[in-house]
Parts: structure tokens; sequence; C-alpha cells
């Protein structure tokens, strides 16, 4: 049994967004619609934090922090590991508004995501979301038909932009919530590829 090779398993290689295929499909939404704000701020949300998916539809209005000069989200990340991220100007401005639109304060414990039904947004509907913003984005960036889109994509997109802009793996391995180092050398491999 000793003399029988171990399996190697192909490892995919990571795909990501450019920063124009990111941005078309942030725009992607009709912002004179409630809905439409709602899918814009999701899509900012997950472009801009490198939240999975489940981060992103629990958080609670009184997970934020937009009042501070440096606004702040609270994501609660598997495996207990809570982690606190910078929210970027433009992601702090469309979730305040959001709260706004919907009558939510900044202390109180209810989702910010909510879908058609009033409820916490699912995984089932954020893939909706993304797919629905996708189709759309298409049109403006073809290159978008080709490429696998999920919400996981924005994750692996903020992490390769990250890398690319000189930030050390052990920052992006914070900022993502990754258990070991190892996980996000990957994007390092994909960069170099």
């Amino acid at each position: 049994m000793l003399t029988i090779p171990i399996k190697r398993a192909h490892i995919e290689v990571t795909h990501h967004l450019t920063k124009a295929e990111v941005d078309a499909l942030i725009a992607a939404p009709n912002p004179r619609t409630s809905r439409g704000r709602r899918d814009r701020t999701f899509l900012l949300f997950l472009a801009r934090t490198g939240a999975r998916v489940s981060e992103a539809t629990g958080v609670n209005a009184n997970d934020l922090q937009l009042e501070r000069s440096h606004p702040q989200v609270l994501l609660r990340g598997k495996g207990r590991r809570d982690r606190v991220i910078p929210i970027p100007q433009d992601l702090a401005r469309a979730l305040t508004a959001l709260l706004a639109e919907h009558g939510i304060a900044n202390h109180e414990p209810r989702p910010i995501f909510i879908g058609a039904r009033q409820e916490r947004l699912t995984r089932f509907g954020a893939t909706h979301i993304v797919r629905r913003a996708a189709a759309q984005a298409v049109t403006i960036k073809p290159a978008l038909a080709h490429k696998p889109i999920s919400p996981h994509i924005f994750r692996h997109s903020l992490a390769m932009k990250l890398l690319q802009s000189g930030v050390d793996l052990l920052t992006i391995q914070a900022w993502l919530g990754h258990a070991q180092v190892a996980t996000t050398h990957r994007y390092a491999a994909a960069d170099v590829e």
C-alpha cells in the first residue's frame, strides 16, 4: 500500500473579473426601481467587501458603522470567525440610502438585504440577483458571457484586485476570513498565470 502513489487532484484556475466587468455588473440594475436600488447595493456590497454570500445576506443594520469617518461592517464568517471590514464611501452612501428607503435605523438588528417577501435575502435570491445583472451587463461587456458568473466571483475579483495593488497575502487572508494562508495563496498562483 505504501508504494501506491497519491492521486493528484486537478486544481481549477481561480476565475475573476476585471474592474470594468465588475463595474458593468454593478451598473446593470435599474436605479429607478426599489428592486434595482437593492440589487445595485447588494452587488456593490459583494464587490467592495469580498463577503461570502452567507455573510452578505446575514448582515443586519446594527452590523454597520456608517457614521464614522472610516465606515465599516462586521461580517460573521465561517467557523465563528467574525471580522470587521472597511467600507468605501460609495458603498456607505448606497447602504445609507437603502436603510433610509426601508425605514431601518442603524442600531436595529434587522436585515439590510431583503427579498420579495420582505424577509432576509436567501442564497438563491442572491444568486438570482447576480445572474440577472450578468444577463443585462453582457450587452455592455460581451466577455461576461464566457465567464462563470456567481456571487463568489466578486470575492475572487476583490482578492485579485488587492493582490495586484500590492497588498500582502496575510492581509488578504484576514480580509477574506480564510483560516489558512494556503487558501489565499491560490490568488497569487492565478495572478502569475
